[in-house]
């Protein structure tokens, strides 16, 4: 090669090393730009929904979050309060998938009788007294494999503001019967707007010949009503005022950018309805009555175990049901 090509060579080398850093050093600078933008519209949209500064979560030993997106919540409501400890009356599982535009929900009725593990059989919602959310995660995987990603527990005061914060003038149920024993309010049948502390009311009944399971096909009701509010241009508009009002009531292990990011999900990818379910099936339980427990509805796990993972979209092995030993025992494992 002539000595001017060799020249030429090097020059030309030398232009696309230079610029190809330039390249890198524009790259970097419009990363910077982004990150530095995107972390500031973070922090005022925590700002602007009333987010505080994200609080240590009890222990809750999740799941992975698969890779198509799916997120399942554990929903729960607490209920009563006995030497500091309290008893869920609402027990769920919310799953979100972005991917598919779906929402679905898993009901599990309280008197449902599973086995705790590291104590003994007994209702489910006694699982969160005996240990918190955590016992409670292990005992729906153990009984039902169910994998969780999330916990959310919200106290009713809670659930009331929230409902007042997000429709101030309240929300349309058409109420199937009077109601008013056990609940805290008159309610009279028809169509109604209620208010937070009467939409609680109507979720919470059972004093008919339902009992429990009409109070949970009125629970997945309520939460049907409250995705159509959510999703109004009232309700879009209110969402700041609602997340920053359930807030203090809320205990979760949701950080608040994770909350950020399944709201902003949930809002752009809009699911049409919510899909329910109920645990367990009709025809898949028997009544039974057990000294320490009361009277229990007693599931035919492996059945249960199906249905849930039809529905939550998951493969799961067959697995054996809670030991009779256990079943027999009568001495309350504290």
């Amino acid at each position: 090669m002539k000595r001017r090509d060799v020249r030429k060579t090097k020059k030309r080398n030398r232009w696309f090393v230079r610029t190809f850093i330039v390249m890198i050093l524009i790259f970097l600078s419009v990363a910077s730009y982004v990150y530095i933008e995107y972390y500031r519209s973070m922090k005022a949209s925590e700002a602007e929904l009333g987010l505080t500064e994200d609080r240590e979560p009890e222990e809750f030993n999740s799941a992975v979050p698969n890779d198509l997106g799916k997120v399942n919540i554990l929903l729960l409501g607490i209920d009563e309060v006995e030497d500091n400890r309290a008893r869920t009356d609402t027990i769920m599982v919310a799953q979100f998938d972005p991917s598919e535009n779906t929402a679905k929900l898993v009901s599990i009725m309280r008197d449902t009788y599973v086995e705790i593990p590291g104590y003994r059989n007994y209702k489910v919602n006694t699982a969160y007294f005996f240990g918190g959310a955590e016992l409670l995660r292990e005992t729906l995987d153990h009984n039902f494999g169910i994998d969780l990603h999330y916990y959310a527990l919200v106290d009713f005061d809670g659930f009331e503001a929230a409902v007042d914060a997000l429709a101030p003038s309240g929300v349309e149920i058409d109420v199937e019967r009077d109601m008013s024993e056990k609940i805290g309010v008159e309610l009279e049948q028809g169509l109604q707007q209620l208010n937070g502390k009467e939409l609680l009311g109507y979720a919470r009944f059972r004093a008919d010949a339902e009992a429990d399971f009409g109070r949970v096909r009125r629970q997945q009701q309520v939460l049907s009503a409250l995705k159509e509010e959510v999703f109004s241009v009232t309700g879009l508009a209110n969402l700041p005022s609602v997340v920053g009002t359930v807030q203090p009531y809320i205990q979760t292990n949701l950080r608040n950018r994770e909350i950020l990011g399944l709201l902003s999900d949930v809002i752009l990818n809009q699911p049409d309805e919510i899909e329910t379910l109920r645990i367990p099936l009709d025809d898949t339980y028997v009544d039974n009555h057990y000294s320490h427990a009361g009277l229990v509805l007693e599931p035919d796990f492996e059945k249960n175990r199906q249905a849930i993972a039809e529905f939550l979209g998951k493969e799961l092995p067959s697995t054996n049901n809670p030991t009779e030993d256990a079943r027999q025992e009568e001495q309350v494992y504290q």
